[in-house]
């Protein structure tokens, strides 16, 4: 069915308008990160700085330890990210070629475990946490990430599993490849793409993760980066804008180059396996 000329026009302005909406946030950071102290105290705000300045980053790095902050965001990030993909491929394999009711109770408990909220984990998560002295460590925090990052890699490993087409595995069982061979000779180099987008999300999941983080460090010197910022924010709830701004535009970078890449590597593998041979 073709749309008519109206409807074009009116789809075309909902996802301008969607587009603006998502955008203003972190234009609105990159406008405040850049502008000097007299600015932000301005009754009447621009878009544009008058004179713009890189004395809040200079004083967001003095005040903060960012760098080291970022460098724990970044092993607590990867290690997460790298854990949850060896753990959750093989898992991934079976659920989605073994058609059988715990392979489906498997997949059903997935969906329903993201309707979980964090809060309702938290206790949990510390008591075990302590049981094994992790309060307080990376590796700790790593732990909780990996755990909150499987059940959707799981799914999202289903998906790429399923689109391998089962022939392939069934001619490397023919020629005497068993099961671990087939899946780390086979089908994972065909899972490259999903392999890679999973990770990232993983990885982009944690670099942002904030709530753990606060609740599970409380050493300075092991807090991650998201939390870090929040010390911008005095004690009666004052920020200091310009350095927070600035802070929190270099944060973000990290995730947008991140987001770049996994949004065309999920893109191209939900096209190739769209299409069936």
């Amino acid at each position: 069915m073709r749309t008519s000329r109206p409807a074009r026009v009116g789809q075309y302005t909902a996802l301008l308008a969607y587009l603006v909406f998502l955008a203003f946030p972190f234009l609105w950071l990159v406008s405040t990160a850049f502008k000097p102290p007299r600015e932000l105290g301005s009754l009447h705000p621009t878009w544009i700085p008058h004179d713009p300045t890189l004395a809040n980053f200079r004083q967001a790095f003095d005040e903060q330890p960012l760098l080291h902050a970022a460098l724990n965001s970044l092993l607590a990030a990867l290690a997460a990210a790298v854990v949850a993909v060896l753990i959750a491929t093989p898992m991934a394999y079976v659920v989605a070629r073994r058609r059988t009711r715990l392979a489906k109770a498997v997949t059903g408990w997935v969906v329903v475990s993201q309707a979980f909220p964090f809060v309702l984990l938290i206790i949990p998560l510390f008591l075990v946490l302590k049981n094994l002295r992790l309060i307080n460590s990376v590796p700790g925090l790593v732990l909780v990430y990996v755990v909150c990052a499987l059940p959707f890699a799981l799914w999202m490993l289903a998906g790429y599993v399923r689109a391998v087409p089962p022939e392939l595995e069934e001619a490397a069982a023919v020629d005497g490849a068993g099961r671990v061979r087939t899946l780390v000779s086979v089908t994972a180099p065909l899972l490259a793409p999903g392999i890679v987008a999973t990770g990232l999300f993983a990885f982009i999941t944690a670099w942002n993760e904030f709530f753990f983080a606060l609740v599970l460090l409380k050493t300075p010197e092991k807090q991650t980066l998201p939390v870090v910022l929040t010390h911008f924010i005095g004690a009666e709830g004052v920020a200091d804008l310009g350095p927070l701004a600035a802070a929190a535009f270099l944060a973000t970078l990290p995730s947008l180059v991140v987001f770049a890449v996994i949004q065309r590597r999920i893109t191209g593998g939900m096209l190739t396996g769209a299409v069936k041979s």
